[in-house]
């Protein structure tokens, strides 16, 4: 991958065919007069990205760019903060005040999570986008603006319109324009390119000088589904530039649940030793022996009596076959995870790379339960 690949577009990154083409399109509907344009992407792909990628091409570019999370904002306020209000118009309104549609004036008013929107507000902005005009909350005037429109949804709003969530003649006057950003799983190698990008960020944030994946790390990479796309990958990333100490990303440094979901981290894992630390609480406990009846001595002992653990896949050649069942959940917890701990470091001959791996973990993981528990 060339730097011309990363950054002669700006800040959506990728190679891949429908990448190219998102950005083909922001660069036509940025130079276009359109004044409403409608961005569709699962969570995490980039929309409010895109949406200032269309502002910043444009003939708006120097002026405002008005970013407004609809779904972060009370319904009772969403007419106050969109349109303004004059002083008196309710209760509490103790001043005059500039609705963000007048801010974005000349500019860029960006409608993110557009569905968030009640109908009730839905019909003052299908009115809005309409005429261009608008009245503050307790006004008798119009204001006129020039406003481009940018809405973004992760939801197919057709779907939206037919079961009653969204207004028909609203969604036809945002659909003049769409642009549908693809996720990360259908994008081939940019996952790879995208890995490069933000390495080289968290170098420079962090002060580091890891060199990159290691290819088993990257196939991970590749067959892994990204249901948080890129936002996702960028976390994931920043997670391990801050919790591992390696100078390359192995797959041992990625969370159990990716690996799961791309087989790496089969059910029975290396030599038998079956049970990822992680999820020890998510495992059943065994039972305790009942007490007949009694509820003094004899009924205390039962429930220090050793129970049966859970043997291995292979036959429990790893975990003791049996360990003392505590009367308290987490002492008894603790118990078995410190039991599979010194039997992966055993197995390991003390190395707790190769025992963190084992153990489905990566090293720091590891490190963190030990210090727990006081394993030296």
């Amino acid at each position: 991958m060339t730097d011309l690949g990363m950054a002669a577009y700006g800040d959506l990154i990728g190679d891949h065919p429908s990448i190219r083409a998102v950005r083909a399109l922001i660069a036509k509907v940025a130079r276009s007069p359109a004044s409403t344009v409608l961005i569709y992407g699962e969570t995490g792909t980039g929309k409010g990205l895109v949406a200032r990628m269309v502002h910043q091409q444009s003939s708006r570019a120097q002026e405002r760019f008005v970013d407004v999370n609809c779904a972060a904002i009370p319904p009772s306020l969403m007419e106050s903060e969109l349109f303004g209000h004059e002083r008196g118009a309710f209760t509490g309104a103790a001043q005059k005040k500039t609705g963000l549609v007048e801010a974005a004036h000349h500019g860029t008013l960006f409608l993110d999570e557009i569905r968030e929107m009640e109908l009730t507000q839905q019909t003052k902005l299908l009115s809005l986008l309409d005429t261009q005009q608008f009245r503050r909350v307790g006004a008798t005037r119009p204001i006129d603006v020039d406003v481009r429109f940018i809405a973004a949804t992760n939801r197919i709003l057709l779907s939206e319109v037919r079961e009653g969530r969204f207004r028909e003649d609203l969604y036809y006057r945002l659909q003049v324009v769409s642009i549908n950003i693809p996720p990360l799983r259908a994008r081939g190698e940019d996952v790879l390119i995208l890995a490069e990008h933000f390495i080289r960020k968290f170098n420079a944030r962090y002060d580091r000088r890891i060199s990159g994946l290691t290819p088993a790390a990257a196939d991970v990479f590749r067959q892994y589904r990204w249901p948080g796309n890129v936002r996702e990958l960028e976390n994931l990333l920043e997670r391990i530039f801050i919790l591992e100490e390696d100078d390359e990303i192995d797959v041992a440094h990625l969370p159990s649940r990716i690996r799961r979901d791309v087989g790496d981290l089969p059910a029975q894992a290396v030599d038998g030793l079956a049970w990822d630390v992680d999820s020890v609480l998510e495992a059943p406990m065994p039972d305790l022996p009942e007490p007949a009846g009694d509820t003094g001595a004899a009924a205390d002992a039962a429930v220090m009596a050793p129970a049966r653990m859970p043997q291995a896949a292979s036959g429990g050649a790893g975990v003791p076959a049996t360990c003392a069942v505590w009367s308290d959940f987490h002492t008894a917890t603790n118990h078995f995870q410190e039991t599979l701990i010194r039997d992966a470091l055993a197995r390991a001959k003390g190395n707790q790379t190769e025992a963190a791996g084992l153990l489905g973990l990566s090293r720091h993981a590891l490190r963190h339960h030990m210090l727990k528990l006081d394993i030296r």
